[in-house]
């Protein structure tokens, strides 16, 4: 069976924009090894945090990659609100995604959700442990 899995936005943006263990997930979503689990909230906070001038993304990148989030993605609508993680209650919201879309795996740098290492039986990973898994 197809492991189902939730990128956190940090991860989807550095496998857009860097490469490294990041891309290496995503390319294995491409591939249509994995399946990538996200909500509309998710893709919302994508597309937010794409505009950042920082990463100076030309408008173009930004379509094309969320043109291919759209396409590649399961998207789910969570209905239940969970509010573990206190310090940012932003993200909520992958745990939400988790638990609706039936993950077996959140992939994230964010130590928010790192320290809980587990919720409801979905494992919470960095890229490194996903690919080491």
């Amino acid at each position: 069976m197809d492991k189902r899995v939730v990128l956190d936005t940090n991860i989807l943006i550095s496998a857009f924009g860097w490469g490294g263990n990041p891309k290496q997930i995503f390319n294995e979503i491409i591939k249509g090894n994995l399946n990538l689990i996200i909500s509309s909230k998710q893709f919302e906070e994508l597309s937010k945090v794409l505009d950042y001038p920082k990463f100076d993304f030309s408008e173009e990148q930004k379509t094309r990659f969320k043109s291919l989030i759209l396409e590649i993605s399961i998207f789910v609508y969570p209905k239940e609100k969970v509010n573990i993680i206190k310090e940012d209650p932003s993200d909520n919201i992958f745990l939400e995604t988790a638990i609706t879309g039936k993950v077996d795996f959140i992939i994230t740098g964010n130590n928010h959700l790192l320290k809980l290492k587990e919720f409801k039986g979905v494992k919470i990973v960095t890229p490194k442990e996903f690919l080491e898994i």
